[in-house]
């Protein structure tokens, strides 16, 4: 069975990089293919499979194929001693060819038989260990994403009025243009957890932690993201200041509750919910673009952040805690460079990957007339980001074992290859895609390196002052505590105030209409019906002769009529 995991791999990779050697060569000349199979028609009815490949989708394509491939990697060793080990295989590839469906394709239809495959086998995956937690967080995702899955029936309502399913047939005139552009957004919204949609974000860490490193760099949450991108030019209809705002409150809100998180996956998922934010907040500035160009290095060193973790909670004693992460340093040498390597990259550094699209994006605040909130917001995050990086890397590197007495510290080398390859991308990606999407650093009056650099090391500093009143102050019972690292008790509105009212209306729905007057009117009448026809069939069996002599008059009174 682990000879498929090799085999997957294999196809994968070559799949990723043909497919990104294919997105350079249709952006250097500026083309795209459309393709369109009819399987068979009936008078005016066309049964057909459409695709649509340009720059954007190959690239996608080949960062969701490569880290796919460095995640079933990481897998064969991973889920080596589970039971189940080929049902999450199957699930892992179901879910890459989900998220293939919606990239390619310009038909509605067909986008949303992908982002239903996504929402469906995420909730198979999330509860895929069978517990009590694993089972509540599934239901949380699932039925949350239902919300977006609705605004995407809506909105194939609203494109149907243009003739097509195909979105590159829609114009800028498009009559229900500003209907369809609001429900889009609500499903990128509800898909990327921006507020009011993100307690489930962090409640999905219940899976493996090779499906969050897939999930949370390049499927499942950036595909609301990538969807936006998609239909960028619809944005232009509506009034995205609601959005925007809402945007920023979602950088602010994980970033201050990663700093107080101590669950190590959750952190990492909590950073991931802050650079979703950031991104919307760059495509409803009306710059795709720069969203697509941070979307794809987040995706390399998000990744590689979550297959680290993972070896790490192996390592001690399949505990989340990051209290218990002390000196790992000396154990596990690449791991933890690579660790440090992505917290880097996912702050910022020059010039690793997260640098290049930051700067872009700094570039846009300050020097293209937008408000100087949006830059205080923005650099609000990268303080933020700063800060529960430094606290994740002072923790491991921290000179006291807080792990267990005894553990077994190893490193597999086909583990670290898969992490190897995706810190190379971590370090090198930024600037290979600069260089290919063609985005120029020189447009803005002012260079802003040097206020990164401020930024980050007062946020250095900042963050090391944190991490060791962390281990002296213990501020769990405060209000403060509770609501900022509580995601502003985000998840208790959703789930206590939301859903809690739905469950008891459901519980009175079902007790006076599924077993009251309904059940009464149409089930009853049916028993008893179904008993008077039972109760002539005995009379006929019995040769009851009244009955036979007047079932044949009615039946000659008909005949004469």
């Amino acid at each position: 069975m682990f000879s498929l995991y090799l085999l997957y791999f294999v196809y994968l990779l070559f799949g990723g990089v043909l497919s990104f050697v294919l997105g350079i060569y249709f952006n250097l000349y500026s083309y795209s293919v459309f393709f369109d199979y009819e399987f068979f028609s009936i008078n005016s009815m066309v049964v057909s499979a459409s695709f649509y490949f340009d720059d954007i989708s190959l690239l996608f394509m080949g960062c969701v194929l490569m880290i796919s491939s460095m995640v079933i990697l990481y897998s064969y060793i991973y889920m080596s001693s589970d039971v189940y080990s080929d049902r999450f295989l199957y699930l892992v590839i179901l879910f890459v060819v989900s998220m293939l469906m919606l990239i390619v394709s310009p038909n509605l239809f067909s986008i949303l038989l992908g982002w239903d495959g996504l929402g469906l086998i995420s909730y198979c995956l999330v509860f895929y260990f069978n517990n009590f937690k694993s089972y509540n967080t599934g239901m949380l995702t699932i039925l949350t994403n239902r919300v977006g899955d609705v605004a995407i029936l809506v909105a194939l309502a609203f494109i149907l009025n243009s003739g097509s399913y195909h979105y590159t047939y829609l114009v800028d005139d498009f009559l229900f243009s500003w209907a369809l552009g609001y429900m889009v957004v609500l499903a990128a919204f509800t898909k990327s957890a921006q507020v009011p949609f993100s307690s489930w974000l962090p409640a999905a860490m219940a899976a493996p932690t090779p499906v969050s490193a897939l999930v949370h760099s390049s499927t499942l949450v950036t595909a609301g993201v990538y969807m936006l991108i998609r239909f960028d030019f619809i944005l232009f209809n509506i009034n995205a200041t609601l959005f925007l705002s809402l945007s920023c409150i979602t950088m602010l809100l994980a970033g201050f509750g990663a700093i107080l998180e101590f669950d190590l996956k959750k952190i990492i998922a909590l950073s991931t919910l802050s650079q979703l934010g950031l991104m919307m907040m760059v495509l409803f500035m009306g710059d795709s673009l720069v969203s697509f160009f941070h979307l794809l290095n987040h995706a390399f060193f998000k990744s590689l952040l979550f297959l680290c973790a993972g070896l790490i909670i192996h390592c001690i004693g399949d505990s989340q805690d990051i209290r218990y992460l002390g000196y790992s340093i000396s154990y596990l040498p690449v791991t933890c460079a690579c660790f440090c390597i992505s917290s880097l990259s996912l702050c910022g550094v020059p010039y690793m990957a997260g640098f290049y699209s930051k700067h872009c994006i700094m570039n846009l605040l300050f020097s293209s007339g937008w408000d100087l909130f949006l830059g205080l917001v923005f650099l609000a995050s990268m303080v933020t980001t700063v800060i529960y990086s430094m606290r994740l890397v002072y923790y491991c590197f921290y000179g006291c074992v807080g792990s267990f007495s005894m553990n077994c510290y190893f490193e597999d080398s086909v583990m670290t290859s898969s992490m190897l390859f995706l810190c190379f991308m971590s370090v090198m990606g930024g600037s290979v895609l600069q260089w290919i999407l063609l985005i120029d650093f020189t447009f803005s009056l002012v260079d802003f390196s040097l206020l990164t650099l401020l930024v980050f090391a007062f946020s250095f500093i900042l963050g090391y002052f944190i991490s060791i009143l962390g281990f002296t102050y213990n501020s769990e019972s405060s209000f403060l505590f509770s609501f900022l690292g509580g995601m502003w008790f985000l998840p208790s509105f959703s789930v206590y105030f939301l859903y809690h009212s739905l469950l008891s209306l459901s519980k009175d729905s079902n007790k006076y209409y599924g077993v009251g007057w309904s059940e009464s009117s149409t089930s009853g009448k049916i028993i008893t019906i179904v008993s008077t026809i039972s109760l002539l069939e005995k009379a006929l069996y019995n040769n009851n002769i009244s009955v036979m002599l007047m079932l044949f008059l009615m039946m000659f009174f008909v005949i004469i009529i």
